[in-house]
């Protein structure tokens, strides 16, 4: 998941993708205290993890990926990571930088990021290689992956389901499925209950070390661990200055049964648009397939908006 460049063709070569990919052919010997077992079930496919037999190149654009066997690890007593200020790393921040054919652009700043979506999270397939950072990556720690956030950055995560949150150092690049926000680390996807389901509904707020104490991280959502009104998920067509433009789409989605569709007027910028909303959607694999239908009519790939 991830952009790097070997030590030896730094200048020459472009950035490979890490964290969901690393450099070595076999795996190192790990320092957790977790050992990982070499035959867990895939959380995406159902397969079996053979961490040797396959190319690095197969990590990545696979979705095969296990966990350790058993029960999950009891991270109730692992510390989580405190907010510092960190030089950025050499490797990872290019911006802007392209993955399978889309754009990218770092933020100067975790300071002021908040964002809603889904979050998937990584294991076994890629615990002990290198993450875009250069940094290995420990599925037992409280780490994660994002498109944009700097490298090394912090966030608050928070469920939006059950209203628990961990903070987690940003070190690696990802996730490139369009509809997730962040790739949680194991530990971290145990720690908020995102595992077993493998994917849940949060808020990602950006933490800045640096920003004086009034304005320092901001503190966990308040959601109860029963939302009186859970989150929904819709997937958002597009945002039109031409209010023709906005009915126009959202006929099309009502001829092909993508119901409910919603045209709302919302503020951005000073200006108003209209934009098109399918849902909301019964939860993460429904948005899915919605999602890849409605790019099969050859519109635009939906944005899912968590509301």
């Amino acid at each position: 998941m991830k952009t790097l460049r070997r030590l030896s063709l730094l200048l020459a070569v472009p950035l490979v993708l890490a964290g969901c990919g690393g450099h070595r052919s076999t795996r190192p010997a790990s320092s957790s205290p977790y050992a990982p077992s070499h035959g867990g079930s895939s959380r995406s496919s159902g397969g079996i993890y053979d961490d040797t037999s396959r190319p690095q190149s197969s990590r990545y654009r696979d979705g095969a990926d296990s966990i350790p066997d058993g029960p999950p690890p009891d991270v109730s007593n692992l510390p989580e990571p405190v907010p510092k200020v960190e030089p950025r790393s050499l490797y990872g921040n290019k911006s802007p930088y392209s993955v399978l054919g889309r754009t990218y652009s770092v933020l100067p700043t975790a300071r002021g990021y908040d964002e809603r979506g889904i979050a998937s999270f990584y294991g076994s397939k890629f615990h002990g290689y290198k993450t875009s950072s250069l940094e290995d990556y420990d599925m037992y720690k409280f780490t994660a992956a994002s498109k944009v956030l700097p490298l090394p950055s912090y966030a608050r995560v928070t469920n939006l389901q059950n209203g628990k949150s961990v903070i987690v150092r940003i070190n690696d690049r990802g996730p490139f499925h369009e509809d997730r926000v962040i790739d949680l680390s194991y530990a971290a996807a145990v720690k908020i209950g995102i595992w077993p389901k493998g994917t849940g509904l949060v808020e990602v707020q950006g933490i800045d070390p640096s920003a004086p104490p009034q304005e320092e991280a901001p503190p966990p959502p308040l959601v109860s661990a029963t939302p009186a009104h859970p989150p929904s998920i819709y997937l958002q067509v597009g945002a039109f200055s031409d209010p023709a433009n906005a009915e126009r789409v959202a006929s099309q989605l009502r001829v092909a049964n993508f119901a409910p569709v919603q045209v709302s007027d919302a503020t951005i910028g000073g200006r108003t648009v209209h934009r098109v909303r399918v849902g909301p959607l019964s939860d993460v694999d429904s948005a899915d397939q919605v999602s890849t239908k409605i790019e099969q009519m050859g519109l635009p790939q939906p944005q899912v908006a968590v509301d």
